[in-house]
């Protein structure tokens, strides 16, 4: 026998092994960790815990109910852009991913995503079914570019004990402040009835914070952070103003100063503080620290969106999506992308108990929902919650320089004027250099 008869044997052998199942396979890629060894069989949403546990358990279900599919998931290290990136340019990228509302546009605008407005109209869903935060986080001019999963954004942790013993609770739930000079008024009197900071704030390392407190009061009165899609504008009278506040709460001693994340969320979970603005993701780890008889949080736990110092009740918020990839695609994988879309839709209750506000208005309301612990507290976010400009590409990074520099304004490592014109100057250099 031949060299080439040899071979053509072996492609025909090897071929005949190759599973053929007849299915459509859909490739997903996310984030959100990995727990195949706990939920890699399990299809039981409803017993399912945890960002990891649930979408892998919706995935394992979806599988199971739709015999002629079959969703091959790939979990990234998050965030994963990286990776997809190398994909994109590699002509190879998958047929779903998660992706933060605010990357979206990074993709979208250079053409690598898919409008889904014909797989959500052959799933039956219509875009006024989503929030209004939810909504703005996946429009893009006329179209929609993912299926919005949830929103998220700063809260106001509180330690519902300490406030007591400041005198700032009312018929069970914490007084806020409706302006700055009340915020201030109150940390005064929460530092001397307690003897303890009124904020743990973690201010070394976490750019998203700082960055979310200065763009959320800016929103609140009316700011344009991004007056076109190559600059920012934060050097501004009202800028100044919410960086100054902030930077007085440290001159003055009312919040904590020398934290990273970790340190911070263990001042919260101790006892250590007043309230902690941090995510809806933290919400869950502090209700079981609330549920464990002996610790500091013990039945002494709430938790709030960020109160209205200025003008209207806003909040900068972002969220996480579903979304295409611009690739070639057969009819019948089509057709599975919509299938896979109007399931995630269906199961998006189960989702919000991770701590996440659900992203249809239906979900907001049902019972359900509100009947979990804090939800119809932090409910507002769906409504209130902002996004940046569609417009804007380098979200995340730009997110990061404002950060810093907002940090440093706080700190005072740096003047409030110097601070937010280095951001601004450090962004637009960005922003220039983009297509």
């Amino acid at each position: 026998m031949n060299r080439i008869a040899a071979a053509l044997l072996l492609i025909l052998a090897l071929a005949s092994c190759a599973q053929r199942d007849n299915k459509t396979h859909l490739y997903l890629q996310r984030f959100f960790g990995e727990c195949g060894a706990e939920y890699g069989g399990n299809i039981d949403v409803a017993h399912a815990q945890g960002e990891c546990g649930i979408i892998t358990t919706l995935v394992n279900r979806f599988n199971a109910q739709n015999p002629d599919i079959h969703i091959d998931v790939n979990v990234v290290a998050w965030p994963g852009y990286p990776q997809l990136t190398a994909q994109m340019a590699a002509r190879d990228p998958p047929d779903l991913v998660t992706m933060h509302e605010g990357v979206i546009s990074d993709y979208a605008l250079k053409g690598l995503l898919e409008p889904v407005d014909s797989y959500l109209a052959k799933a039956g869903i219509s875009p006024n079914d989503f929030t209004d935060a939810s909504r703005l986080g996946v429009t893009i001019g006329a179209h929609e570019y993912g299926l919005p999963w949830d929103t998220h954004g700063g809260l106001f942790h509180v330690n519902t004990a300490l406030f007591a013993k400041a005198g700032l609770m009312r018929d069970g739930k914490p007084v806020f402040p409706n302006s700055a000079a009340e915020l201030m008024a109150q940390a005064h009197q929460f530092e001397q009835r307690t003897g303890k900071p009124y904020l743990i704030q973690s201010l070394v390392g976490d750019p998203a914070g700082a960055a979310r407190n200065l763009y959320t009061y800016m929103m609140a009165q009316g700011a344009v952070l991004f007056p076109d899609p190559h600059h920012i504008k934060l050097n501004t009278p009202k800028g100044v103003e919410v960086a100054t506040f902030f930077r007085d709460i440290n001159v003055q001693h009312l919040g904590t100063r020398n934290m990273d994340t970790p340190a911070a969320i263990a001042a919260f979970i101790n006892g250590e503080g007043g309230i902690y603005p941090t995510g809806t993701w933290m919400i869950g780890s502090f209700e079981q620290e609330a549920e464990t008889p002996g610790r500091p949080l013990y039945k002494s736990y709430a938790v709030f969106p960020y109160p209205r110092l200025w003008g209207k009740r806003v909040e900068y918020v972002s969220g996480h999506s579903w979304v295409v990839p611009m690739r070639k695609r057969t009819p019948k994988q089509r057709e599975a992308i919509a299938r896979f879309f109007k399931f995630m839709a269906a199961h998006n209750y189960d989702w919000a108990r991770t701590g996440h506000i659900p992203a249809f208005k239906s979900v907001l309301a049902d019972p359900r929902f509100m009947a979990l612990p804090h939800r119809s507290d932090i409910a507002p976010l769906a409504a209130m919650g902002r996004q940046l400009p569609p417009y804007v590409q380098r979200q995340s990074a730009i997110e990061g320089l404002v950060g810093e520099e907002a940090a440093a304004a706080f700190t005072g490592q740096k003047s409030v004027p110097q601070a937010l014109a280095d951001a601004e100057r450090r962004v637009d250099e960005l922003l220039g250099h983009l297509d």
